[in-house]
């Protein structure tokens, strides 16, 4: 019997915001890798998350949502996920089941039929569309263009999950494993912090705070004399626009920002496998969503 070939490549995930690909993301890979919200245009970065098995290895982009942009902020996410079409081996174009096919659709579309790449039309969120409803958007994807398969699947139950990985191993080329067994992501632990911190901050906030909200992460020079090896320390910094915005974080006698705390630990304990301390700080950065210089900073 002969051995079949080892294959592994990049997938990228893309569409506009809010349709779920973040939890795909988790879901393909077996495990959290990425923050979900329902606030659109929660990722801001690529995420990377791997999955392995004997016989490939996917390398999936989650990339954030396509929108009209308002901010520089928004004009790199923009530019940061529409220029992977091109660099991946397979595209995953993510649309929502529940809703009917938008001028966000048809531009992803219009930008996917400029690449050669591969692209899988997902259908997600099935579990929340009436069957019918899920039909009519599976019938109606010609208008979006044509695609080399076409996959419902609800990222939140895992039902179809198993049939798009088959489709996507299929497009994969021969190759060699990038990353070793058991590693689910390439982004360090100071970024994973703070995008849980992020995702808690997400869940309390309100209005346009969301979109106003930096966090960013770092391992503390003196870590190590703090007394406790087995304590993982982090010092967090939250960015808000405006006072009044890190009145809000803080909450009243500091009651956000200490709920926020306790969830992202008991998380990023579970996730990371030890006992974690955050030392947390909120700061105003006056217009940094606008404002080159700052962006460069944060990694944005």
């Amino acid at each position: 019997m002969t051995e079949r070939p080892f294959r592994s490549g990049f997938v990228s995930l893309v569409g506009r915001p809010n349709v779920g690909k973040s939890t795909l993301l988790n879901r393909l890979v077996g495990t959290k890798v990425s923050i979900v919200s329902d606030r659109p245009q929660t990722t801001r970065t690529q995420v990377r998350g791997v999955r392995t098995t004997p016989t490939s290895q996917m390398v999936f982009l989650d990339t954030p949502g396509v929108h009209k942009p308002r901010t520089l902020l928004g004009e790199r996410a923009n530019e940061r996920s529409l220029t992977t079409l091109a660099e991946v081996d397979v595209v995953c174009f993510v649309v929502d089941a529940s809703a009917p096919t938008g001028p966000g659709d048809r531009f992803v579309a219009s930008r996917l039929r400029e690449v050669e790449t591969p692209v899988v039309l997902v259908v997600n969120k099935v579990d929340v569309a009436p069957r019918a409803e899920v039909a009519r958007r599976l019938a109606g994807a010609g208008e979006l263009g044509e695609f080399a398969a076409y996959v419902p699947v609800s990222a939140r139950t895992g039902d179809g999950v198993d049939a798009l990985l088959d489709e996507l191993a299929e497009r994969l080329p021969e190759g060699p494993r990038y990353y070793p067994d058991g590693v689910v992501t390439d982004q360090p632990e100071t970024f994973l912090v703070a995008e849980i911190v992020r995702e808690k901050l997400l869940a309390v906030a309100r209005d346009e705070l969301p979109h106003s909200i930096a966090v960013t992460a770092e391992v503390p020079d003196d870590a190590d004399a703090a007394g406790d090896a087995e304590i993982a320390r982090f010092r967090v910094v939250i960015r808000v626009e405006r006072d009044s915005q890190k009145g809000i974080v803080i909450g009243r006698r500091g009651s956000v920002l200490r709920d926020t705390g306790t969830q992202a630990r008991l998380e990023l304990e579970s996730l990371l496998g030890t006992r974690v301390h955050l030392d947390t700080v909120v700061r105003v950065d006056r217009d940094w969503q606008r404002r080159a210089h700052a962006l460069d900073r944060l990694g944005l």
